[in-house]
């Protein structure tokens, strides 16, 4: 991949992400449901994902373009199919409504630019895919199986988190949910998220594509965008505005990201 094909990767990518935020801040005006701005940011970087995939942006040999393409419709396809059930049941997201009372008149403004912005920070994220679709090395390398396996844990482990607390919700009627991966980590859907996003940076990466290394701020960035901003904050605040004392105690005994032995607790 030359820098000017890669330059226009990067045009691509934002055109690409900027029409799918568009299009979220319509369906979340239209809706009064903002639940479905991830539905449509899954699908709309999936979409984009694919399609950098394919598109003739470097010399990636056709069977690890596919390869990659094949991957990121089974990540948006499980996750973006999970959101919708959930939105769904909802009438809106809850750290998306607490934003929009905070901003009182001025939310729908403030609401466009927000999702501008997650447009623009999922660039990396779309590009990590394209450069690993894109890396010229021949197809079945020791990187793709390694990324195959890191990609294979990712949405694995993310499914089964995501049923768990389904299940526990179903069954408790509201409480925190303290079972099975969430015993260990108050959000391994987010940790294995980001184990998967690494597997497109292992498959990029390569001594002979000097490009391929920056696919590593797809994983920087899901986990900045996770861990800092987007993700654990404000579902924290919201958890300890509902539950309370019990969420404390939660997070006093539960690591936060990384799945560990929870404190207190014997062998």
């Amino acid at each position: 991949m030359t820098l000017a094909s890669f330059a226009a990767a990067l045009l691509f990518v934002a055109v690409a992400m900027s029409a799918s935020m568009r299009l979220a801040t319509w369906i979340e005006r239209r809706t009064g449901n903002s639940g479905w701005i991830d539905v449509v940011w899954t699908f709309g970087l999936g979409a984009t994902g694919v399609a950098g995939a394919l598109l003739p942006f470097g010399d990636g040999p056709l069977a690890r373009r596919l390869f990659v393409a094949a991957l990121v419709t089974a990540w948006a396809l499980r996750l973006g199919l999970h959101i919708a059930g959930r939105t769904t049941g909802i009438s809106d997201d809850p750290r998306y409504a607490r934003m929009k009372r905070d901003w009182g008149a001025q939310a729908a403004g403030k609401m466009a630019r927000l999702l501008q912005l997650q447009a623009f920070a999922s660039i990396p994220l779309a590009t990590g895919i394209i450069l690993a679709a894109h890396n010229p090395a021949a197809f079945g390398q020791m990187q793709d199986w390694l990324g195959l396996a890191l990609f294979l844990a990712g949405i694995t482990g993310g499914r089964i988190a995501d049923r768990q607390l389904r299940t526990f919700a179903r069954s408790d009627g509201g409480g925190v949910c303290d079972q099975g991966l969430w015993a260990y980590s108050r959000h391994p859907n987010y940790f294995f998220e980001c184990v998967l996003w690494c597997a497109y940076a292992v498959i990029a990466s390569g001594a002979a594509y000097a490009l391929g290394w920056l696919a590593w701020l797809a994983p920087a960035a899901i986990t900045l965008l996770l861990v800092r901003i987007s993700g654990i904050p404000p579902l924290e605040e919201h958890m300890l505005a509902k539950h309370g004392d019990a969420y404390r105690d939660y997070q006093g005994r539960t690591s936060a990201f990384i799945p560990l032995p929870p404190k207190g607790v014997g062998p």
